[in-house]
């Protein structure tokens, strides 16, 4: 199971946040991938409410899952809850954008 997550992962890291050079995951839009067999669910935030992708962002989440050979389905979760904020940044990123 570890190995398709990480293929999840690896996949959404193509994705970028078209007001910030960064991918996705990195910037902490991720918040959770669960997978049951061939099922997944994917939990993640926006960087705010009125974000201007919020339409299409989840569905290029998941279309690009989908994409993958061992998923069958894919549900994307938007939530609020916790607000993203600069912390859910990796290290990697905050470094990048010149935050450390």
């Amino acid at each position: 199971m570890e190995e398709i997550v990480e293929k999840i992962i690896s996949v959404i890291k193509t994705i970028y946040d078209p007001e910030i050079p960064v991918n996705i995951y990195e910037l902490g839009l991720i918040y959770d991938v669960s997978i049951i067999e061939k099922d997944v669910r994917i939990s993640m935030t926006l960087t705010s409410p009125n974000c201007p992708v919020a339409e299409s962002l989840p569905n290029e989440v998941k279309e690009k899952v989908l994409t993958l050979d061992e998923v069958d389905t894919c549900l994307v979760l938007i939530t609020f809850d916790p607000p993203w904020t600069t912390e859910n940044m990796s290290d990697e990123c905050k470094l990048e954008l010149g935050m450390l």
